[in-house]
């Protein structure tokens, strides 16, 4: 077990909303080490008690349903270096030289590369080097910053972050893929049509505008979260769910995504940004007058790219991955279209509707919608959905990594080829966006996203 975790960039958003929550659910559950310190590093000129301040009123603002009890006990738990983590001789402090330790980069992606130099010289102490996304920001960026990793860490010591693979969901469709005997015979282009990957929000920027106006919809969501799920639907089976083997099958299947010229770009992608609007009832700033926002930089907060897969199983077969801000709905899953049936049995122009298979996550469940014959009237068709709804999830996609974290367990990672290929899938992507192809839509805060038929 490491004898301390310590979280670089710990006044970040994303310790504040996602880390500090985890830990304190944790806490609750009796789930962390009863001895590990927590330690908080920084710019700020703080204290112990400073950082425990701050701590507090995080978790009162995003950890609320957690007992006090848990956030008190959490925070007496932590402490604080002021760091420059550039420095080997700052960062070296900070951890009193020794350990096993977990190192927790929660930082803009642009320091990674000189935190990890400066990490260096402690490997032989760190038990586990956690990565947040994103892996660099083109292909470039992400072979340099595996290259500086590799340099001072074995990739058994790295976790490349996404806890899209920490959800519920995202592990069942390799339960309901590979668990059932119904499903496998049909995970083919012969009887799928269309697959659909979606995480629509309804919340804007909320702030994040240092981060996301640099990055985009496209770099924030469906370069790695969503084309985390889109490997897990399109890969071939494993011969164990062993992290090794999981992380093989999507490299295979990224491997296996033809890449698009300018023109196919034009066609398979859509690009938007939000445009002043409302939602239920409140005003909704246009992007572009969000705090941080340079509009200069056109960056979309609407992102759509329909992918081919180059196998004998899915040729032919659109996968369509999406993402919005400021949305009418909140909509988060999983959709596979099979393909119509050919019965003629009801009648010239009734072919029955195709089945779909709906995944959802948050709150998740499975839904399959079936053909059946009506209620009101014999031998008239109408769909009817067979539904299962899956117990919450006991432990939060971030709980569960920072538990794989401390536990040195490093299966669900990223794996080093698997960064580098998810850039090269979508650099023609974003090398035509830069030129203006397609063109950037608008959108109204508050309504369901561009129009789709304007390409």
């Amino acid at each position: 077990m490491p004898e301390k975790l310590i979280v670089f960039g710990f006044s970040g958003d994303l310790a504040g909303r996602y880390l500090l929550p985890a830990l304190a659910e944790l806490e609750d559950r009796d789930k962390l080490p009863q001895d590990l310190p927590i330690i908080g590093t920084g710019r700020e000129e703080w204290d112990d008690e400073a950082v425990r301040r701050y701590a507090g009123e995080q978790l009162k603002e995003h950890a609320s349903d957690v007992p006090e009890a848990a956030r008190s006990r959490l925070l007496r738990r932590l402490r604080y270096r002021q760091v420059d983590v550039t420095e080997p001789a700052q960062v070296r402090a900070a951890t009193n030289g020794s350990g096993p330790f977990v190192a927790y980069l929660a930082l803009p992606p642009s320091m990674f590369v000189p935190a990890i130099d400066a990490l260096g010289p402690l490997a032989e102490s760190v038990k586990t080097v956690v990565v947040e996304k994103p892996f660099g920001t083109d292909l470039e960026s992400a072979r340099q910053l595996n290259a500086t990793l590799h340099r001072h860490f074995s990739e058994e010591q790295i976790l490349r972050v996404d806890h899209f693979l920490h959800l519920q969901t995202a592990q069942n469709v390799l339960g309901l893929r590979f668990a059932n005997g119904i499903f496998e015979p049909l995970w083919n282009a012969r009887h799928i049509a269309e697959v659909e990957v979606t995480w629509d929000e309804v919340l804007g920027l909320e702030g994040r505008a240092g981060y996301y106006d640099d990055a985009g919809a496209l770099r924030d969501i469906v370069q790695n979260h969503l084309l985390q799920l889109f490997c897990l639907v399109a890969m071939e089976p494993p011969a164990s769910v062993e992290g090794d083997e999981i992380r093989d099958r999507k490299v295979e299947v990224l491997r296996a995504v033809r890449e698009m010229s300018e023109d196919q770009v034009a066609t398979r992608t859509v690009r938007g940004r939000y445009t002043a609007g409302s939602q239920e009832g409140r005003s909704v700033p246009a992007y572009v007058d969000e705090d941080g926002v340079d509009p200069k930089k056109g960056t979309e907060t609407f992102a759509q790219v329909t992918l081919a897969v180059d196998t004998r199983r899915w040729a032919g077969v659109p996968f369509t991955l999406r993402t919005g801000k400021a949305l009418a709905a909140d909509r988060h899953e999983i959709v596979i279209r099979f393909r119509e049936g050919s019965s003629l049995a009801f009648g010239e122009g009734k072919r029955p509707r195709p089945n779909t298979l709906r995944l959802s996550i948050q709150p998740d469940s499975v839904e399959l919608e079936l053909m059946v014959t009506g209620s009101t009237a014999p031998f008239e068709l109408e769909a009817g959905k067979l539904q299962l709804a899956l117990g919450e999830q006991d432990i939060s996609a971030y709980g569960r990594l920072i538990l794989d974290a401390i536990e040195g367990d490093t299966g669900l990672s990223i794996g080093a080829a698997e960064a580098e290929e998810a850039w090269r899938v979508f650099e023609p992507v974003l090398r035509a966006w830069q030129r203006g192809v397609p063109p950037l839509l608008n959108y109204a805060a508050g309504t369901a996203g561009p129009p789709l038929d304007a390409q």
